[in-house]
């Protein structure tokens, strides 16, 4: 392996390894991170008590948005659905803005906090807007009394303000998810474990947030009290953010690592380049530089070198053109010469885009509980003790089930199959993925099998009425929030892990990114389902009128597609290459494969 000898010795930046956690992280003093002055539970802890009170403020907006814009501002469900739609998924997209900012230039702190800002912010006009443009008459916006018509500004003002909110909370959830995996040192067999169980407890934080949102703040907006239960979702945001900003003393902070999108472009382009150049054998002719420069961009440590992807590797081959010679110094030519550690970063997020892909369809069942399976429930008997209940309370089983899957994961499965294997991982992340995306299957197999029940009980001649109780669905709310805990909370950690120290934030984005096309694709199906069995005047799949139409086949082609999905998943993670930290080589090639 070539190396460029520069006035800082690789030994000293691995003794100084010894005495700090991570050469890269440092603490609010700038003094390098070390273990008992910073980070771990005490720092956690206040990113986990931010992430229920900012998750609470965000679905205090999200749960009934599409209510606020049929009944305040008189859109039609079809509109109102669309709507809703493409807000979800820009907010996940801005996932990828924040991402970007948090590893290339400001870190993931000041990220949350720029975001978190523009949260509180847009919260704060949107309960002004509300309160003195668009509830009007005061009141209106319940079941029972429809609001006024609106102007155009006004209603491209609402827009401008739903938009600065999804910016806000989708530019800060990435970051603070990796921002609090940095809280833990991956190299130390202690801090490693607990980092695990910080992304079990960051989505149960998560949890519990939407589970007050979905009971007390839909309380107030349902009976028109919108002005309320938006100025409760700002004071929340608002306590999130003095929370994260006081505990600023008991953070661990990662150097941001430069232009990632200039690295990877470096890559293709002197790969590109050397197309006709001889590969050397293996890597020992590769390039790499000593610790220094990588300390300057952040002090990312480096990836070794893997097989495969050999194209790739020709942008570390050197060539007599690769170095200008000024003075007594030697530079390198950034666009026609790559260390092994960029080929690797970008070989890292290739080798992640098919289990991506894969984790796509699973949203897309995940998308379902918030509206098919809500349609379903309203067309059943929903009476509970002489009061009719809403159909959406419903999800509240689904949040139950995640609550209780983790403890029950964390407290008995976990040990179980460590004592079993004789290892202290016990399951790894790409085989809890899997197992979520076998639960998600059953999950629509319940769906359906409820549905066609449902349609042998309907009423004849009456509108989606069955006398099938509504708490038949509760198995598949169960089975969806259990398949959650191994599919998304293994997401979190496996994108965590195994993306390179300048890209964690963009691992924490893959995750959002797979649920913002899972809504796509689900409108997708939908769409290419209703235009193949809607042909010839029938009503299709899933009509207006759920009892003309026949709901349980596309839970079951749900179903059939997440098999198809599993047999792909399985495919994709039985090739998976592990990344590659120098340092920790034995760490990085076990446990990941199914």
């Amino acid at each position: 392996m070539v190396y460029l000898q520069t006035d800082s010795k690789v030994s000293k930046m691995e003794d100084a390894q010894d005495k700090d956690i991570l050469e890269s992280s440092v603490e609010f003093t700038g003094q390098h991170a070390a273990e008992g002055r910073s980070g771990g539970w005490l720092a956690g802890n206040f990113l986990l008590v931010n992430q229920g009170l900012a998750t609470l403020a965000f679905f205090g907006v999200n749960v009934n948005l599409v209510l606020f814009l049929t009944r305040v501002l008189q859109q039609s469900n079809a509109v109102a659905a669309n709507n809703v739609s493409k807000w979800t998924g820009a907010l996940n997209i801005f996932s990828l803005v924040g991402a970007f900012l948090s590893d290339s230039y400001w870190g993931g702190y000041k990220t949350c906090v720029v975001f978190q800002a523009v949260f509180v912010f847009g919260l704060t006009v949107l309960s002004l807007t509300s309160h003195l443009f668009l509830i009007k008459p005061s009141g209106c916006g319940d079941q029972w009394t429809p609001c006024g018509s609106h102007t155009n500004l006004e209603v491209r003002l609402f827009y401008f303000v739903i938009y600065m909110v999804a910016l806000g909370n989708g530019g800060y959830q990435p970051t603070v998810a990796s921002f609090g995996a940095d809280q833990f040192d991956e190299d130390d067999p202690k801090e490693a474990h607990s980092k695990d169980t910080f992304f079990l407890y960051f989505y149960l934080a998560l949890n519990l947030g939407s589970l007050l949102s979905n009971t007390c703040l839909s309380y107030f907006e349902d009976r028109g009290m919108w002005a309320w239960g938006f100025w409760a979702s700002t004071v929340s945001a608002f306590v999130a953010l003095l929370i994260f900003v006081g505990a600023t003393p008991t953070y661990r902070h990662r150097k941001p690592g430069g232009n990632t999108l200039s690295r990877f472009c470096q890559v293709v382009v002197a790969a590109s380049r050397k197309w006709r150049v001889g590969m050397p054998p293996g890597a020992a002719d590769l390039y790499e530089e000593d610790g220094k420069e990588l300390q300057v961009a952040g002090g990312r440590r480096r990836i070794l070198h893997t097989e495969g992807l050999g194209f790739l590797d020709r942008a570390a081959v050197v060539d007599s053109d690769d170095f200008t010679f000024q003075a007594q110094s030697t530079h390198r030519k950034l666009w026609r010469l790559c260390t092994i550690t960029q080929v690797e970063e970008v070989k890292c997020v290739l080798r992640l885009l098919p289990i991506w892909l894969c984790t796509i369809l699973y949203s897309v069942v995940f998308t379902q509980m918030a509206s098919l399976f809500v349609v379903q429930g309203a067309a059943m008997r929903r009476t509970v003790g002489g009061v009719t209940i809403p159909p959406s309370i419903m999800s509240a089983f689904d949040i139950l089930s995640v609550v209780a899957f983790i403890f029950f994961y964390k407290r008995l499965l976990q040990p179980l199959v460590c004592r079993v294997r004789k290892n202290t991982t016990g399951l790894t992340e790409l085989q809890r993925m899997g197992i979520g995306l076998i639960i998600a299957a059953l999950a629509m197999v319940s769906a359906g099998v409820v549905e066609h029940f449902r349609l042998k009980l309907r009423c004849r001649g009456c509108t989606d009425a069955s006398s099938l109780h509504i708490m038949w669905q509760v198995p598949q709310y169960v089975l969806v929030g259990a398949s959650e805990v191994f599919m998304y909370v293994s997401q979190l950690q496996f994108f965590n892990g195994q993306t390179p120290d300048g890209l964690k934030s963009f691992g924490s984005a893959l995750y959002m990114t797979s649920i913002a096309f899972g809504n796509f694709f689900s409108d997708f199906i939908v769409t290419i389902v209703m235009k193949i069995t809607g042909k010839g005047g029938r009503p299709g799949w899933i009509p207006a009128n759920l009892n003309d139409g026949h709901l349980d086949r596309f839970y079951f082609l749900l179903a059939a597609l997440s098999c198809a999905d599993l047999v792909a998943y399985v495919v994709c993670a039985m090739s998976y290459k592990c990344i590659k930290m120098e340092g920790r080589r034995e760490k990085a090639t076990s446990g990941f494969h199914v």
